[in-house]
């Protein structure tokens, strides 16, 4: 029984020493394998046979090593940590990708800058100013007047295309979402399968699977759970992703009727939203990880424009102002594209309104019934050169709605009380809630008459005498010069035009050094904690080799073992 016993002992010695030998193997063939990690025989005892007692215990007699299993090496807590910062570094990284492309829109590295229309704008203004009767003077005023607006309408158009087309990488990230997910569930079955019978890990499967998990860490935030069968169940931002039996998939809708823009939502859980856009992305609350939500972040929910900017005055009280600010700043501030919408079109907005409330100015009454409304200041309008008539005639026009109404009686409250009857034209004021009411971007062109007769823009005096209006020409130059806006309710400077747009430009490029600041640093991270995962999971030549002399020795030992025991055995039946 004993000399069978050691042919057991050398058996399994050898059965060992060769299971893990093909493991060493496995790995040194894959040691540029991207995403294998490494694995490891685990050897234990095999069994044992009594073969008495003694005074305290039982006398047994050992029958050699057996194999256990095979396992991966992995460390579950820098794959977490890993797949978490990759996240995050993907959120930043598609937002400054977005700084890019908005900052190329204004030509100011490269290119036809708008800082130079916008100079040549104010130039032109200060020409018009000094010769306000000079036909090349008005005619040079006109055409950079034109200029300007078809270049902002140009750069609006752009960021609006840009904001559009974001739909595609959108799409493109959730189609791979949910290609992901039905790939982890179909490994979730191979792998029950496989290890069903309890006999072997289907280690090169769990590596498909962990590789899924990286890339579906660049996308969205996720966290996961295995069961003892097997199956890996996944959630995505908070909700139900891949379970044993389903994968819930994402799909994109507008997000409204009148939106062209797309976002994600979950079907199979009433169609709720994936992200919820209404705060800004905090890493402290870690919502601030996912390329997906990043594109998301960076385009925004709308088109942004100047009235989506609170302005104090706007506001009943002070807390009204303050909640305002607030949704600014979680909604039209966290975005890329919506800031620049909204700050660009407030500088185009303030030089129109202000040159336009210039050359045809308005003034307010108070109406029979107690409401007040603008209409023509016709005491202190300019007029035209034609022949000294043409009254009200602004620069700019809103494509969809005239500055003023026709004449019309109006009853009003005059200085000293009593009702009075007037003819006036009403000024159509702007309507924050109707687009076409706005100057906005999209919505100004030249005046047309103006375009056909340089003769009618406003800058004489409607005295009679025929001379310009000094106070128009030195109004349009004092004017351009005045602070008229900060650039957001989060800053205190009051800026002028030029001033505006300097420190428009500034914050788009302090932005985009901000992000690529924490992309850069998170991509440090990152490359730090994979470097400590491939510690852990990589595969070392030098290492494997080593094990590959090491179980060989065994090997070789076991079998001279066996050869021993051969030797004793046939030297005592040779005896018998």
């Amino acid at each position: 029984m004993n000399s069978l016993s050691g042919f057991y002992i050398g058996v399994s010695g050898l059965n060992v020493s060769q299971t893990a030998l093909n493991i060493t193997s496995h790995n040194l063939a894959n040691v540029d394998t991207k995403g294998f990690v490494r694995q490891q025989a685990v050897l234990t005892d095999f069994n044992y046979l009594k073969i008495g007692d003694s005074y305290n215990s039982s006398l047994q007699l050992g029958l050699g090593a057996d194999f256990s299993t095979v396992k991966q090496v992995r460390d579950m807590f820098l794959d977490q940590a890993y797949r978490q910062e990759v996240g995050r570094e993907a959120f930043y990284e598609s937002q400054y990708d977005s700084v890019g492309e908005v900052e190329g829109f204004f030509g100011e590295l490269e290119g036809e800058s708008f800082q130079d229309t916008l100079s040549e704008f104010w130039t032109s203004l200060q020409e018009l100013a000094k010769e306000p009767d000079s036909v090349v003077a008005r005619a040079s005023f006109i055409q950079t007047a034109v200029t300007f607006v078809e270049r902002s309408d140009n750069i609006s158009n752009q960021l609006n295309d840009y904001q559009i087309n974001l739909n595609t990488k959108l799409q493109d990230q959730v189609d791979r979402i949910n290609e992901i997910g039905k790939n982890i569930r179909a490994l979730n079955l191979e792998i029950r399968q496989d290890e069903a019978t309890g006999v072997e890990n289907a280690n090169d499967l769990r590596d498909q699977r962990n590789n899924l998990l990286d890339e579906l860490g660049k996308y969205a935030n996720i966290t996961y759970k295995e069961n003892p069968n097997g199956i890996l169940n996944v959630n995505l931002e908070g909700a139900a992703f891949v379970t044993e039996d389903t994968v819930f998939e994402m799909k994109t809708v507008k997000i409204n009727e009148s939106s062209e823009m797309l976002k994600p939502i979950w079907v199979s859980h009433g169609g709720t939203d994936v992200f919820n856009i209404d705060k800004a992305a905090s890493p402290d609350k870690n919502t601030d990880i996912g390329s997906l939500k990043g594109l998301l972040t960076a385009r925004g929910y709308k088109q942004a424009n100047y009235t989506d900017i609170p302005i104090s005055d706007n506001y009943e009280t002070e807390a009204l102002y303050n909640a305002a600010v607030i949704d600014y700043n979680n909604t039209i501030n966290s975005s890329v594209i919506m800031t620049v919408q909204a700050q660009f079109d407030q500088l185009i907005h303030g030089i129109t309104t202000t040159i336009n409330d210039i050359l045809s100015p308005n003034k307010e009454v108070t109406l029979s019934d107690g409401s007040k409304v603008k209409i023509l200041d016709e005491e202190n309008a300019p007029v035209g050169l034609d022949d000294n008539s043409t009254m009200g005639e602004a620069l700019f026009n809103r494509k969809s709605m005239e500055r003023y109404s026709e004449p019309q009686e109006i009853q009003i409250i005059n200085d000293s009380g009593a009702f009075e009857t007037i003819t006036a034209r009403v000024y159509n004021d702007e309507n924050l809630e109707d687009n076409y009411s706005l100057f906005t971007l999209g919505e100004i062109n030249i005046n047309p008459k103006i375009l056909q007769n340089y003769a009618y823009i406003p800058l004489s005096s409607n005295s009679g005498s025929g001379d310009y209006d000094v106070e128009t020409t030195n109004a349009l130059i004092s004017k351009w010069q005045e602070s008229f806006s900060t650039l957001s309710p989060n800053t205190l400077t009051e800026n002028n035009f030029n001033e505006y747009y300097n420190s428009f430009i500034s914050d788009i490029a302090n932005r985009g050094e901000q992000l690529k600041t924490i992309s850069t640093n998170q991509a440090s991270m990152v490359e730090s904690i994979d470097s400590q995962r491939m510690e852990v999971t990589g595969v070392s030549s030098d290492d494997e080799l080593t094990k590959l002399i090491k179980y060989q020795h065994a090997y070789n030992a076991s079998s001279r073992y066996i050869n021993v025991v051969s030797e004793m055995l046939k030297d005592i039946i040779e005896k018998l």
